[in-house]
């Protein structure tokens, strides 16, 4: 009669080979550290992946990204050019999937990826409320917030770190950057001033005609949130496979 001892031990190993040789998802192009050519075979794992992040990708748990949804976006600037309290909410943008890879750099010894990317257009809708001061006129408003940006070139820095996980190694993204360069941008807040229709409208004239100011000084916080958000997506895939089944010698 088979030992209950080696029954169990012998379940375990199966589980544990069974892990080791889970086939990889065949949207997931693996590229060679060896690979003289390593830059250009990570732009195309990127790109293959892009058409998938308009629907969303189940295997890793990563929503749709059309619309990318943010839940809340708090700016309290309390002095300079905007010196405004404002809340937005149920963000969705549109957009961030459409976007053109220009450029891809690995460093291997740093584990740092860098990667230069060009959006034609993002669109932002949201709740909003507001209070305060930009450029030195006053503003107070709750309602629907509508925003374009276009020709949007964005540097991306992953820097990672490996770390150990039941025995194997993992790729871990410690800290991600997004740094974002608008072409243009137009701004509409409906509801200002109480419903004040003169006063709106003459605020959305003022914001679209200093929209690079406006949009430089809340800019960072909407760098971190999405940088927020993409880190997470990042180490979905990475803390899933070993990196010597993600990036193998």
């Amino acid at each position: 009669m088979l030992n209950i001892k080696h029954l169990l031990i012998s379940s375990v190993l199966l589980l544990l080979v069974s892990a080791k040789t889970t086939k990889l998802p065949s949207f997931l192009h693996i590229c060679h550290r060896s690979d003289p050519h390593l830059n250009d075979c990570i732009k195309k794992s990127v790109e293959k992946l892009r058409p998938l992040l308009s629907k969303g990708i189940p295997e890793f748990g990563i929503p749709s990204c059309e619309p990318l949804r943010i839940p809340e976006v708090v700016i309290d600037q309390g002095a300079g050019p905007v010196s405004v309290k404002s809340i937005y909410k149920d963000i969705k943008v549109y957009g961030p999937s459409d976007f053109t890879l220009k450029h891809v750099k690995i460093d291997l010894d740093k584990n740092r990826v860098r990667i230069k990317v060009w959006i034609p257009r993002l669109e932002l809708i949201s709740d909003y409320t507001m209070d305060g001061k930009i450029l030195m006129m006053p503003i107070q408003g709750s309602g629907t917030s509508h925003g374009n940006y276009t020709n949007i070139d964005a540097t991306i820095i992953m820097q990672g770190q490996q770390i150990k996980k039941d025995g194997d190694v993992y790729f871990n993204v410690k800290d991600f950057y997004v740094d974002f360069n608008i072409g243009h941008a137009s701004i509409q807040l409906d509801n200002l001033f109480n419903g004040d229709k003169e006063l709106g409208e003459a605020m959305n004239l003022f914001l679209n005609d200093n929209w690079r100011q406006v949009s430089n000084e809340i800019k960072p916080v909407l760098e971190d949130t999405i940088a927020s958000i993409f880190k997470k997506f990042s180490n979905k895939i990475y803390h899933k496979y070993p990196l010597e089944i993600l990036l193998p010698k």
